[in-house]
């Protein structure tokens, strides 16, 4: 049996005992929905100007720029060529993304975090998170920074971020700068 193989026959023996041990409670149906999501999700980076590429600013925008009566405009997406875009895909669908953008030969920063609404809270984010910093080191970053929107700070601190630098308006939402060592 391959590790492959066995990894999902894992995966499935667990859901299984998890639902066995408790079928009414509602932690139980998130844990095994949460496993389930695991086994079928992929990450992946994402080409510039791809189909996938086409999905990922559609879901930024319905998430992060249309609640603020905002657009990309071509410059911004232009701008994004030399990123390293990062998608997390359900089958072909695209669930969750984000965007490391250069700042210097030991610094990148992450932007344009978002995870489609009904898959929120199901660690999509995390796992995206985990992505984003290893393809980060692997390219020889040492610190990784970011513009956090104030309620995101809780998430990102989970993941040993740390806020650096007083309070800033951008996009007319309060936001900090966060920062963690690669």
């Amino acid at each position: 049996m391959g590790a492959l193989t066995r990894l999902l026959f894992y995966f499935k023996e667990m859901i299984c005992k998890v639902e066995s041990f408790q079928k009414t409670s509602r932690i139980s149906i998130d844990i095994s929905k949460k496993i389930l999501l695991y086994c079928s999700m992929a990450l992946k980076q994402i080409y510039h100007g791809s189909k996938d590429y086409d999905q990922m600013v559609k879901l930024r925008y319905e998430i992060m720029r249309k609640p603020l009566g905002l657009n990309f405009s071509d410059e911004e997406l232009k701008k994004e060529f030399d990123d390293i875009l990062i998608g997390a895909f359900e089958d072909d669908k695209l669930i969750g993304c984000c965007i490391l953008s250069k700042i210097d030969k030991h610094c990148t920063r992450l932007r344009q975090m978002a995870v489609q609404k009904n898959k929120q809270g199901m660690g999509i984010g995390e796992s995206m998170m985990a992505f984003a910093e290893n393809i980060a080191r692997d390219k020889g970053y040492k610190r990784l920074t970011m513009h956090a929107r104030d309620t995101a700070i809780g998430f990102y601190e989970k993941y040993g971020y740390k806020v650096k630098g007083d309070q800033f308006i951008e996009v007319n939402i309060k936001h900090h700068i966060m920062e963690k060592e690669l």
